[in-house]
């Protein structure tokens, strides 16, 4: 299993860096366009969020743990929910994966 994946279920902390690193490592990624509720990310923009989200995708990850795929980001939004900053967390935490649509995969195994 993947060392990643079994960090996530055990419910360790991982950092954004963590996250996107091995992403790199692993797979080819391809800047794709893709949905997160009301927000509309073009290709090349937000590149983080699009790995996340592939990865998580690939990997079958409930909302939770996809959200700690962000890291610092994420609790960064939870202690400060008023303000406008990190879009697609915040629109993840409100429609979850019935609000994310990919135009095509982002991501394949290397």
């Amino acid at each position: 299993m993947d060392l990643l994946i079994q960090k996530i279920i055990k419910e360790e902390n991982i950092s954004f860096e963590e996250v996107i690193a091995h992403i790199d490592v692993n797979y080819v990624f391809t800047p794709v366009a893709f949905k997160n509720g009301n927000q509309m990310n073009q290709i090349g923009e937000n590149n983080g969020s699009c790995k996340i989200f592939s990865f998580a995708l690939l990997h079958e990850l409930n909302k939770e743990q996809t959200l700690k795929l962000f890291g610092k980001f994420y609790y960064d939004v939870l202690a400060k929910p008023e303000e406008q900053d990190h879009q697609n967390i915040r629109n993840f935490i409100k429609f979850g994966w019935d609000g994310v649509k990919f135009e095509k995969q982002a991501l394949s195994l290397k």
